[in-house]
């Protein structure tokens, strides 16, 4: 079967970018032949392929017209939508935060479903691979509650675990120490508010970025509250961080299982929450896979290869 469409002048440069590589992915993904000469896009295989590829061509044609910007995991998330019979509009469309004529929102659907849980549960767990949007979205959606008054304050956390260097032997004082590990929440939040907003929410105290110790002892209210990095924690430091949860706050936790780096012998607090809390009202787990990486298309490869490694080896952690 072969199935030809002519598409308009921007949705051809959107598909045939030489950087953004849509059309590998599409015929990646989708086991049909496709052509893209000029404005006429050309689909050859077996019906039920080609009639698929033909519903997501649709789909990316429609974003691209509906202004939106379209990459190589835009095929995965219209493929995704298709299978789940959403809308792939609500999710590109749920503008997250703006700044500067940048916008953040959901890439995928799991994102998305992500984005809903933080919404309207008090405590959420975002739990998969790097480079799925977990932290970043949950920045965005703390900078907005901020900015429209939702909460107070945020802060924003992280276990200073050990990976490769002693904290000891680096230099400076205790928060020099741990700079490196708060480093990307940081840089995050550049990416999200003008350097000079930035500075005077910090030196208010109304953005906290500290390592997890600092938070034992305290009650936290009316906050917005996000623990990064979470695979290294301990279930006693998960215990602690989670009990620091006051009225009028929200709290999000994020992690990777497949990149732990406690001691073998150590069990983390990520694992252990999830057959502790799963079942309580108010609590979401949301889990992400290769598929939700929206970075370069190779990252996908790598996150896959690696869960298939250790699936094989039987050497993902368990505890």
């Amino acid at each position: 079967m072969q199935d030809t469409l002519t598409v308009s002048n921007d949705v051809a440069a959107e598909l045939a970018g030489i950087t953004d590589g849509v059309l590998d992915s599409l015929r990646d993904r989708l086991a049909c032949t496709i052509l893209l000469r000029g404005n006429r896009l050309t689909l050859e295989g077996d019906d039920a392929h080609v009639a698929q590829a033909r519903a997501v061509v649709d789909e990316l044609v429609e974003l691209v017209e509906g202004g939106h910007e379209v990459g190589p995991s835009t095929v995965d998330a219209v493929l995704s939508a298709l299978d789940q019979a959403e809308d792939i509009r609500d999710v590109f469309e749920d503008v997250v935060w703006r700044h500067r004529g940048k916008k953040i929102a959901p890439k995928t659907v799991t994102q998305k479903r992500y984005v809903d849980a933080i919404r309207n549960c008090t405590v959420t767990f975002g739990i998969g691979p790097a480079g799925t949007g977990k932290t970043y979205l949950a920045m965005a959606l703390a900078v907005a509650a901020l900015s429209e008054r939702q909460v107070g304050r945020i802060i924003l956390t992280r276990p200073a675990v050990e990976a490769g260097e002693r904290l000891g032997f680096l230099p400076g004082d205790m928060l020099a120490k741990v700079d490196p590990y708060l480093r990307p929440l940081f840089d995050a939040l550049y990416d999200m508010l003008d350097p000079d907003r930035l500075t005077t929410y910090m030196e208010r105290g109304t953005i906290e970025v500290a390592p997890l110790a600092f938070m034992r002892g305290r009650t936290l209210n009316d906050s917005f509250i996000i623990l990064d990095e979470a695979q290294n924690t301990t279930p006693e430091q998960m215990q602690m961080f989670l009990t620091r949860l006051g009225f009028g706050s929200k709290v999000v936790v994020t992690g990777d299982v497949t990149q732990i780096d406690l001691p073998r012998e150590q069990a983390s607090g990520l694992i252990h929450v999830q057959d502790i809390l799963g079942e309580i009202d108010g609590i979401a787990f949301v889990g992400f896979t290769h598929k939700d990486v929206v970075r370069h298309k190779l990252v996908q490869r790598i996150v896959e290869a690696y869960k298939e490694h250790a699936e094989e080896t039987g050497t993902q952690r368990r505890r």
